[in-house]
């Protein structure tokens, strides 16, 4: 990957950084998903973090791509909820030029304007220069590279062709040269290096191509040459004029490809009405008129264009094609395929049948195979009521329908009647394979088209298609084309959320659009507004005999009871998404078996699966799983009890801090975490939930769950804020304490007073922090809580020690670490003992600092958490910098950045490989250090502190300025001291300006 603006190159940056550009431009223009972008550049072995790690990556390459002061609004790279996209005419790349040469290159051939397809195809070869992509990682440009190899195999192809044509079969010879046989038996290329050598004079050269292509064609594939390479040895036989050569053959592919647009031969005028002359030798008499049994097509079919294409798509004439399309009830399913099956009956000469099997309806409604295949064999052999001795009709008094009496013999008559039909069935509301397998015709070309909610896997099928909910702008459309255009677009916005709040279904839309329709006075607003929440919703989706919730209810009550409480208890669930462990925890099974409750339901076409081991219900899905659960108000509150303490137990399980530095747990069991394997895994899945963790804190004050509230976002805190989500932390507290003083935890207001201290120290927002932690000792003393009351006085001194108190710091922070020894709290100490460390520091006393950096160490490294003792090994690091034992720092820190990326923690990796470029750049390695300042620098996130952030800025430009690249280091410093809220950090802000008055000075002549 290699950029320019204006001429000038410039530095894109590590090769995962150039690859997720890569990924941009080769997608481009269309927005690319996150997990696109992950699924191009990472492949089966995505980050940790997720998608979390994109904006870092995006972040650096506008700092690279925009023109310097561009805002986030004129990016190149535009940025919306869930992906990103290169901006159409903001840039000019390789691959487009390329795209409209060849095109080019492809109209002007096809033109017989052979001199221009020369030029085109010249200046899309020189694009093709060298390997493409070399070095990119990802599953993407594997593919890519691999595409262009062969495009420019198929360019030097058409090069090759076009001089032969012009009469110039040197050139084309040595263009051939270039291309070699794609595979050695590649029937074409042979065929034109034939025609080459042949005009160059060379007729046994030729000759011998043909021989050897034969050769291998015989030996190795066991099949004779193809029309065009025996029309080409022919005439090289007969030596006819090399400018004739290939007329003959390109009329003949222009006459094949106009039969294959026109399709399969139409029948002679008596076939389709069974009066031809000509004996039927296929199998049976056909029947003498066509049958079509299709229900009538809908107006309305909106959004559907690929999944008609997939339906529609030609299948092989010489075998029974059988497709299977599943989804959601309300989804439309059925007329998906209906209008597909409009579509197709025409390939289908002997008649399209349709058969519903009710599966979805009452239980005395079912249809059974032996009912279908009775009224199938009368369709086909045109009402005759004749059938095999076995197959009869039994007495309506005894049959029940459900019989498998004589549905072996009538399989045998289905098959033999429709051995030599080409028909098309339609099998609606199938529920089973076992259903559908004896319905299966047996003529060669017919197709069967099988839809139901319950996915098939036991049913051998050539595509499974799952109809999804449509997207805003298709649902938009269709809801415009149900009420009128005029009335929707003249309320843009209501059509949108009333589109939003229909989830994308269908059969939703088309009930909303039948209340508006029959109520003219209401507009789109007032009936979204009726539909503001989900109970709401659910009722306002019912006309007549119609209701989404209805549909809902028939796919419930046909799981079985296992299913059924697992659907109840996705109910209560506090995330949209969701995984085994979640639902393992209400269940009080094993993850294995969620699993397994969960891929049932996922086949019963009631929960979605968007990524593998990830789960979420449709939206309206999920407000009739809420109802239902609410049926049972005993059973949802102990599925409500065990998720949120399966949360609460995973976020202490997690944190740094330990699960002992929390009190025991009074609400449940305490073993919830147990459902971990260890504190990696509680993490993994924790990341995994995101941006939805305050979600669950949400749920639980929402419902008054004060308890849970207070003590899951007090176990979230080290994991959210430590990975620098610090407007989540943020929102999680505030939801909390607004609970805290109806909590029966008495801990709870001062302890997310503590949360909240700590959580403006991560941002560096030591003022605002101090007040919190004033206001946590206060109510620590008040309830008697000496561990709050000790965290209280340990945040105190951190405080202080950042505002430059350094006496009254060590005090706060000596006293601190006595108490939390005295409980027992590892984390605690440790923290003292770095801070004290630091401090020390600071006044020179190095060996006392490093004696109190060794304690926190060892603290570290019993707790076995890599975050500690990655930030412990900084702290280390520079103090042995300081006594000048480089090489040992350097080390230090190299094993600091190994830990920071071992959990992926993106603001550790920066504030590690900045101290590591410190590191360098006193061992005189300029260079590397600057390389490492600007890796730490791509690390950085939107979300990351000023403080950190301005530490990066300024280290990195002290080192331009030791490199005396004095205008680099000017911009590093103006970038620090611009960062909002840098005032707030007094030392950093003197140490920018002190750096951009010293670059400053150092320009101006005699400095």
């Amino acid at each position: 990957m290699r950029a320019w603006r204006g001429g000038a190159p410039l530095a894109l940056g590590p090769v995962r950084r150039q690859a997720v550009l890569g990924a941009l431009v080769l997608r481009a223009p269309y927005y690319v998903t996150y997990q696109q972008l992950l699924d191009d550049v990472w492949g089966t072995a995505p980050p940790g973090t997720g998608h979390k790690v994109l904006p870092s990556y995006v972040h650096a390459l506008r700092k690279v791509l925009d023109v310097p002061g561009t805002g986030a609004g004129g990016s190149v790279i535009h940025g919306q909820r869930g992906g990103y996209r290169l901006l159409p005419g903001t840039v000019r790349t390789d691959v487009d030029e390329l795209a409209e040469e060849a095109a080019g290159a492809q109209r002007a051939k096809a033109a017989g304007e052979l001199d221009a397809a020369l030029a085109h195809g010249d200046r899309a070869l020189d694009l093709l220069r060298g390997e493409p992509l070399p070095g990119l990682p990802g599953p993407l440009a594997v593919a890519e590279r691999a595409r262009l190899v062969r495009q420019r195999r198929a360019l030097l192809q058409d090069r090759a062709e076009c001089l032969v044509l012009l009469g110039d079969h040197a050139g084309a010879l040595d263009t051939l040269q270039t291309a070699p046989l794609a595979q050695p038996y590649d029937e074409p290329l042979a065929a034109l290096r034939m025609r080459a050598l042949y005009g160059s004079g060379r007729q046994a050269e030729a000759l011998a191509v043909y021989g050897e292509t034969r050769r291998r064609l015989v030996e190795e594939l066991g099949v004779e040459p193809g029309e065009e390479l025996r029309h080409v040895h022919q005439a090289v036989l007969r030596r006819d004029d090399p400018r004739l050569l290939g007329r003959n053959i390109r009329a003949g592919k222009a006459e094949a490809a106009a039969a294959e647009h026109a399709g399969p031969p139409k029948p002679a005028p008596g076939d389709l009405d069974g009066t031809s002359d000509a004996p039927d030798r296929t199998g049976p008499p056909r029947s003498s008129r066509r049958r079509n049994e299709l229900p009538g097509d809908i107006a309305c079919l909106v959004g559907r264009e690929k999944d008609l294409a997939l339906l529609t798509a030609p299948v092989s004439p010489d075998a029974v094609s059988v497709m299977t399309v599943d989804g959601t009830a309300g989804v439309g399913k059925t007329a998906l395929v209906v209008r597909a099956a409009w579509a197709l009956a025409d390939a289908h000469p002997d008649g399209c049948l349709f058969v519903d099997l009710h599966a979805h309806g009452a239980v005395h409604e079912g249809v059974t195979p032996q009912r279908a295949l009775r009224r199938m064999l009368r369709a086909v052999r045109d009402g005759d009521d004749t059938l095999p001795d076995g197959a009869r009709e039994p007495d309506p008094v005894d049959d029940d329908g459900g019989s498998a009496d004589g549905l072996e013999d009538l399989v045998t008559a289905w098959r033999a009647a429709t051995s030599g039909l080409r028909l098309l069935l339609v099998v609606d509301n199938a529920r089973s394979a076992e259903q559908v397998r004896p319905l299966l015709p047996a003529g060669p070309g017919s197709r069967v088209v099988v839809v139901g909610r319950q996915r098939l896997p036991g049913l051998d099928a050539d595509l499974r298609l799952t109809v999804e909910p449509l997207g805003t702008g298709a649902a938009v459309g269709l809801l415009r084309e149900l009420v009128g255009e005029s009335r929707a677009d003249g309320e843009p916005g209501a059509a949108r959320e009333l589109a939003r709040r229909c989830g994308g279904l269908p059969l939703a839309l088309r009930i909303a659009s039948a209340r508006l329709q029959s109520r003219p006075s209401w507009t789109l607003a007032f009936l979204a507004g009726r539909m503001s929440d989900d109970t709401r919703g659910l009722v306002e989706l019912r006309a007549g005999d119609r209701s989404v919730e209805a549909a809902f209810r028939v796919s419930y009550d046909q799981l079985g009871p296992g299913l059924r409480r697992g659907f109840r208890a996705l109910g209560t669930n506090p995330t949209a998404r969701f995984d085994g462990f979640a639902l393992a925890a209400m269940l009080g099974g094993s993850r294995d078996e969620a699993e397994g409750v969960l891929e049932d339901l996922v086949d019963a076409s009631l929960v979605q699966q968007p990524h593998p081991g990830r789960y979420r219900l449709h939206d309206l899905v999920r407000a009739h799983a809420r109802r239902v659960a609410g049926e049972a108000p005993g059973e949802a509150a102990a599925d409500r009890d065990a998720v949120l303490r399966l949360y609460t137990a995973a976020g202490r399980l997690a944190s740094d801090w330990g699960p002992g530095s929390f009190p025991s747990l009074t609400t449940g069991p305490a073993a919830a975490g147990s459902s971990f394997a260890g504190w990696r895994e509680a993490s993994a899945w924790l990341s995994s939930v995101g941006g939805e963790l305050v979600d669950v804190v949400a749920f639980a004050a929402a419902g008054g769950h004060a308890d849970h509230a207070c003590l899951l976002a007090e176990a979230l805190v080290d994991h959210l804020a430590g990975h620098g989500h610090h407007h989540e932390c943020r929102a999680a507290l505030d939801l909390a304490l607004a609970c805290a003083d109806a909590a029966t935890d008495r801990r709870m207001p001062a302890a997310l007073r503590n949360c909240m201290g700590l959580l403006d120290v991560y941002r560096g927002r030591f003022r605002q922090a101090g007040s919190w932690f004033a206001e946590a000792l206060r109510h620590g003393r008040a309830a008697g809580e000496p561990r709050e009351e000790a965290r209280a006085i340990a945040g105190t001194g951190i405080v202080q020690g950042q505002l430059g108190r350094t006496e009254e710091a060590l005090s706060a922070l000596d006293r601190a670490l006595r108490l939390a020894d005295g409980l027992a709290d590892d984390w605690l100490a440790g923290v003292s003992h770095c801070n004290i460390g630091a401090l020390l520091h600071q006044q020179g006393r190095h060996e006392q600092a490093l004696r109190h950096y060794n304690t926190a160490l060892a603290l570290a490294e019993r707790n076995g958490r890599p975050r500690t003792i990655s930030s412990t090994l900084c702290f280390v690091a520079e103090i042995e910098l300081a006594l000048g034992r480089t090489e040992v720092a350097t080390s230090l820190l190299r094993q600091a950045v190994g830990l920071a990326d071992e959990v992926e923690n993106l603001p550790l990796r920066a504030s590690t490989l900045s101290r590591l470029a410190a590191a360098e750049h006193t061992r005189g390695n300029l260079r590397s250090a600057v390389d490492l300042h600007q890796e730490a620098l791509s690390a950085l996130t939107p979300q990351t502190s000023t403080w950190l952030e301005m530490g990066v800025r300024i280290r990195l430009g002290g080192a331009y300025a030791a490199a005396g690249r004095h205008t680099d280091a000017r911009r590093e410093f103006r970038a620090a001291l611009s960062l909002p809220g840098a005032r707030d950090h007094a030392r950093e802000y003197r140490m920018a300006h002190d750096g951009l008055e010293a670059t400053g000075a150092a320009r101006r002549p005699g400095a």
